[in-house]
């Protein structure tokens, strides 16, 4: 019997979600382990690569990581990379066993991705601000060659108080790049304390929109938002889209979720372990 789009969907939500918390528990095990890395951002960041990668979003082939035609994903936020080595490792860009060598000397995991060295990383990111613009040439390329790939970009709501960022969105929108969908990780919070306290850069949906994007917005943690507001900017046409997706900091664990100290440091055998046991016990 065939299934219904009701149980499709509920499917692929379970699927999504299943990862997403595989994805917090190697985030931890990872970070744990080096001593050191970013978990809030990435722990924030889960549920979106989840519903990228597992969803049905994005088009690429792990067993051939530079197909010409594949969708290219851009974390711009590259201190997320604990987030994005673990989703790779999950797809199937890479084994698993290279995980608990984070920033070990040696290792392709680096404390910011590396093109260079592992499978599935398009650009190498960590300053941030670049991430964008380099999706811009991306987009542009790709409409150039006739392409009919999508670009993809990660950016922190901390980031986007980089001039960079809206020189790009500027151009995105000059350029009628509407295979270019930008995901704003809206945790509100980044190494110095909140957003708003620090460098207000909002409103980020009134801004994005007078640049000429075409502004959606989601729960960053609720896979049937996300793949709606994908969905919806997957179908815009001549201006690129930004997806505003309200997260929360350290999102899965309890001792960490919206406390600006976890932005850039790792927990303790103790303390991972806590977060762990707390993660597993939690319902899908």
């Amino acid at each position: 019997m065939q299934e219904s789009p009701t149980e499709s969907t509920e499917k692929i939500v379970r699927l999504v979600k299943e990862k997403a918390r595989e994805i917090r528990v190697n985030v931890i095990q990872m970070t744990s382990k080096a001593g050191s890395g970013h978990p809030g951002g990435s722990l924030s960041s889960a549920d979106i690569l989840s519903t990228l990668y597992f969803g049905g979003v994005l088009n690429v082939k792990p067993d051939e990581p530079l197909w010409p035609d594949r969708d290219r994903f851009i974390l711009s936020k590259g201190h997320a990379a604990p987030a994005l080595y673990a989703v790779l490792a999950e797809k199937g860009f890479f084994s698993k066993d290279l995980l608990p060598t984070l920033r070990q000397l040696g290792s392709p995991l680096q404390g910011h991705p590396d093109c260079r060295k592992v499978p599935g990383v398009e650009v190498s990111t960590g300053s941030l601000g670049q991430g964008l613009s380099m999706g811009v040439g991306m987009a542009l390329s790709g409409k150039l060659d006739s392409k009919e790939y999508r670009v993809w970009v990660l950016l922190g709501d901390g980031e986007c108080q980089e001039g960079q960022v809206w020189e790009a969105a500027m151009a995105g929108h000059h350029y009628g790049l509407d295979n270019l969908v930008a995901i704003v990780d809206h945790n509100h919070l980044q190494i110095d304390g909140r957003i708003e306290d620090v460098m207000c850069p909002e409103p980020l949906s009134e801004k994005f929109e007078a640049f000429g994007w075409n502004v959606l917005s989601a729960d960053g943690h609720n896979p049937i938002d996300l793949l709606d507001a994908f969905g919806k900017a997957r179908m815009t046409k001549g201006r690129p889209s930004v997806v505003i997706a309200e997260t929360v900091k350290g999102k899965g664990v309890s001792f960490m979720e919206n406390k600006k100290e976890w932005h850039g440091k790792a927990p303790s055998p103790q303390e991972a372990a806590k977060a762990i046991e707390e993660l597993m016990s939690r319902e899908i």
